[in-house]
C-alpha cells in the first residue's frame, strides 16, 4: 500500500468523488472509506496487480475506485438503484470494474458473470452478514481472504458490539480462519473488520 508520509494514497486518476491529489495519486480517506481505515489501524492487507477482488455492498463506489487503482478487476455487487447510478459512472472512467446490480445475499445471480478471486471485501449493513460472506466464499481462490466490515448495529442493535463481534467470529468457522479482528475506531464507530483466510 503507498503512503505519502503519514497519508494513505491510491495511484490513479482522481476527480472521482472530488478527493484531494498529492504528488498525483489520490488520497484515500480513512473517514471515508472502512477499508482505508483498516489500513491506517495496521491491518494486513496486501492489494497487488495481478488480483481479482469481488466487492459485495460496493455503494456509489468510493472504496471500489480506490481499490480498483492496485488491483486487477473489481467485480463491484450493489442492489440499491441509486448509488448503482453512481457507480456505472465510476466503472465508465475504471475499465477494471464490472459493476453488477444484484443482492449479495443471493451470489447464484451473479456466479456467471464472476471469475475465481483472491479476495472478497464485504460492506452489506444487514443483519444476516455472516450468511452472505458463507454464501460468496464459493468464489474465492484456494487461500483467498475475506474481509468482512461488520456493521455491529444492523446485526443487532440491543446486543452490546463486542458480543456482536464474538459471535461473528465463531461463526465464521469453520469456513474461515479469522487472522485480525478489529475495531474501526476513531474512523467508524460500532464498526469492525474481519480478516479471514479460507480454510482448505
Amino acid at each position: 500500500m503507498i503512503r505519502i508520509g503519514n497519508v494513505l494514497v491510491s495511484p490513479g486518476e482522481g476527480g472521482v468523488y472530488g478527493e484531494r491529489m498529492i504528488e498525483g495519486c489520490r488520497v484515500w480517506d480513512p473517514y471515508r472509506s472502512k477499508l482505508a481505515a483498516l489500513i491506517m489501524l495496521g491491518g494486513e492487507i496486501d492489494l497487488l496487480p495481478d488480483m481479482r477482488v469481488l466487492y459485495l455492498g460496493a455503494a456509489n463506489g468510493t472504496t471500489a475506485s480506490h481499490v480498483a487503482d492496485y488491483v486487477e478487476t473489481v467485480y463491484a455487487v450493489e442492489f440499491a438503484p441509486r448509488p448503482m447510478q453512481d457507480l456505472l459512472e465510476v466503472a465508465r472512467r475504471r475499465k477494471n470494474i464490472v459493476p453488477i446490480m444484484a443482492d449479495a445475499g443471493r451470489p447464484g445471480e451473479y456466479a456467471p458473470f464472476v471469475e475465481a478471486v483472491d479476495l472478497v471485501y464485504q460492506d452489506v449493513a444487514q443483519k444476516n452478514q455472516v450468511q452472505i460472506a458463507l454464501r460468496n466464499a464459493a468464489f474465492l481462490k484456494e487461500g483467498g481472504r475475506l474481509i468482512l466490515m461488520l456493521k455491529t448495529r444492523s446485526v443487532d442493535v440491543r446486543m452490546d458490539p463486542k458480543d456482536v463481534l464474538r459471535e461473528t467470529v465463531d461463526a465464521l468457522s469453520p469456513a474461515f480462519r479469522v487472522i485480525t479482528a478489529c475495531w474501526l475506531e476513531p474512523y467508524h464507530r460500532d464498526h469492525a473488520a474481519l480478516v479471514c483466510e479460507a480454510v482448505k
